[in-house]
């Protein structure tokens, strides 16, 4: 079992973050950008071409997140391969020791820098979900072909969208989600409180498997970025906190000042098991989002052998 599985049976509150990875083959980019995590995280997603841009591929910069101390957590999206292309990488990423994985349907090329590239869509995120655990609990594809000898240990996890309108559309397939054997779930980041917390209740009495629930905190460094961000599907920013952004003598500090106050809401939240932290090409902001929010120092979990 891997530090992140301890940790979340642990009870522990957890902290990940994002990590994109550059628009090139530079591995100290990677290197850097993980090292400023390191000791303030419990574990780092890498991405997997974020926004529907060519980034290095996620995999590959999961082990130069690893090399660097850091637990990575790889995400899969089926925007840009079908199922025996997933499958494959699933082995791969198992083969040199990669347990943590969160999957998702991704973002659709048309709002990235490849538009006319094909959304494959062969499996959505609940289909993802099913391909891993039956190839974790079944030793089996998606074919029916066994898969000897067993995979390995995996941490499965998945995202939610609890801004995503009408909110019962993200409900169902969070449902679902849970249903197919997810162990963990990441949301899309949180400004607006009250209708995060009406998802949350939903989520929790419509699901008799309780599930940890990683809320989304993204941290802001100036107005132009909040504006352009809440053009994003999915996102719900509300007038408070670009009105804020806008009207700061200091945005970077702002925008710590309004993360640290949506992480100590969201801690108080019943069912919030941690938070996710999106600081877009900032890591070095979030040290000071989990400093200022009374999370440090982080747990150390051995990892069960």
């Amino acid at each position: 079992m891997g530090a992140l599985a301890n940790l979340l049976r642990s009870g522990e509150f957890l902290v990940t973050a994002e990590l994109n990875p550059p628009k090139n083959a530079a591995a100290g980019v990677v290197r850097r950008r993980a090292e400023a995590l390191r000791g303030v995280v419990d574990a780092v997603n890498v991405t997997d071409s974020n926004r529907a841009m060519v980034q290095m591929a996620a995999i590959p910069a999961a082990t130069i997140v690893r090399s660097a101390g850091l637990e990575p957590i790889v995400q899969m999206t089926g925007r840009d391969r079908n199922r025996i292309a997933l499958q494959a990488d699933v082995l791969g990423a198992a083969a040199i020791g990669i347990e943590n994985f969160v999957f998702m349907s991704g973002d659709d090329p048309k709002l990235g820098n490849h538009p006319d590239a094909v959304n494959v869509k062969d499996l959505d995120g609940v289909g993802l979900v099913k391909m891993a655990v039956g190839m974790r609990d079944e030793a089996r594809f998606l074919s029916g072909d066994e898969i000897k000898p067993a995979l390995p240990k995996m941490l499965i996890g998945a995202t939610a969208s609890p801004f995503t309108k009408p909110m019962e559309a993200d409900v169902k397939k969070t449902f679902d989600k849970i249903a197919a054997g997810a162990e963990f779930l990441q949301t899309q980041p949180v400004f607006d409180l009250p209708t995060f917390s009406r998802w949350l209740v939903e989520v929790r009495r419509g699901t008799s498997r309780e599930v940890p629930i990683i809320a989304g905190v993204l941290i802001l460094r100036s107005p132009e970025q909040a504006e352009r961000l809440a053009k994003v599907p999915g996102l719900s920013f509300g007038p408070d906190a670009i009105d804020r952004m806008k009207g700061a003598a200091d945005p970077e500090a702002e925008g710590i000042a309004i993360a640290v106050e949506m992480v100590k809401s969201l801690r108080s939240l019943p069912g919030v098991r941690g938070v996710h932290l999106y600081a877009i090409e900032w890591p070095e902001a979030v040290g000071r989002v989990v400093e200022a929010s009374g999370l440090l120092p982080r747990p150390e979990v051995k990892v069960a052998v």
